[in-house]
């Protein structure tokens, strides 16, 4: 190698360095699995975070399969997750409802999650979540008790309760995301709005089974989703009502012809047809049939639309922004 390539090179390599650690800056924490960060599992990362800090802590996690069981404690608020890519950077595990503990005591559905979220103000960005125990029953990835729960460009895999948004008075928000799962892969009782998300059904089942409280104005609401998937044609529901007062709403949405005609069902629960709230609005596609949705759902008029804005449904929190306390 000559003198002047040699040179190049050098030049080359300290700018890149300097990149680096300009990006580096723009974090608090490193996660990577080569062990060229902060840390090399995400739990480490969240332990690190002081308790009850005000500012953000942005954690960057760099590309690689992360099988941990997390938990984001309630004390670590305003945390943000940042992957490097939704494809690569996945964090995984693989309980299941009916697994035995240590003590031969089944999990059950919430002991089966793969991550905890009790802190308020988290962030995910570009990351998968999965869970990869198979068909077996329940077996969820993410559930979430905090609030002002903001997910983007994030994946979350699964088949029956992938996703339990499980806070009665937490308000999330997920934007082009992507959500696959068999029977009741969205549920509980939190607030949330998926706007621009492809809701993938794997097989026949049910896409939501929401459990919104009788005074809570708004459960699952879908905006300008894309609902499609490997299931049979007319073998998956949009909904069910784990508890009475369910609310889901399909508005705008993309319905392929796996969403069976009828739209919703009653779980054997008469009484719930005079309960919930099943809405949608001019849904497309061979899965939108509104002259043989159920009796007990309804369509909306374009006035009633107007009320399915992110302003009315998270009351006072802005997806994206700082929330600030109203008091200590």
């Amino acid at each position: 190698m000559n003198r002047k390539s040699l040179l190049i090179l050098i030049f080359f390599s300290v700018v890149c360095q300097w990149s680096f650690a300009r990006t580096n800056d723009s974090y608090d924490f490193v996660v990577s699995k080569k062990g060229d960060g902060d840390f090399t599992t995400v739990q480490a990362a969240i332990n690190a975070v002081p308790d009850f800090r005000k500012q953000t802590t942005t954690i960057y996690i760099e590309n690689g399969v992360y099988k941990e069981k997390l938990v984001l404690p309630a004390s670590k608020n305003n945390v943000t997750f940042i992957g490097e890519s939704a494809d690569s950077t996945i964090i995984t595990y693989d309980d299941y409802a009916s697994k035995k503990n240590r003590f031969g005591e089944e999990m059950g559905t919430t002991g089966s999650s793969g991550f905890y979220i009790f802190g308020n103000d988290f962030t995910a960005k570009n990351i998968t979540f999965r869970n990869t125990a198979g068909p077996v029953g329940q077996a969820v990835a993410v559930r979430i008790l905090g609030d002002r729960v903001f997910f983007e460009n994030c994946r979350f895999l699964g088949f029956q309760d992938t996703l339990y948004p499980y806070g009665e008075n937490s308000r999330q928000y997920y934007k082009n995301c992507y959500i696959e799962g068999t029977v009741d892969f969205i549920f509980g009782w939190s607030t949330a709005v998926f706007d621009h998300c492809h809701i993938f059904c794997k097989s026949p089942g049910y896409v939501t089974a929401a459990s919104t409280m009788k005074d809570t104005p708004f459960g699952f609401v879908f905006l300008h989703c894309d609902i499609s998937g490997s299931a049979p044609a007319h073998s998956v529901y949009l909904g069910r009502p784990w508890r009475p007062y369910a609310k889901t709403a399909f508005i705008e949405c993309k319905l392929s012809d796996v969403i069976k005609p009828e739209g919703w069902f009653n779980w054997n629960k008469k009484e719930a047809e005079k309960t919930v709230t099943y809405v949608e609005y001019k849904n497309t596609g061979a899965g939108a049939t509104p002259d043989k949705r159920v009796s007990w759902s309804h369509q909306l008029t374009a006035k009633e639309r107007q009320k399915y804005t992110l302003e009315n449904i998270f009351r006072g929190w802005t997806p994206g922004q700082p929330f600030k306390e109203k008091h200590r």
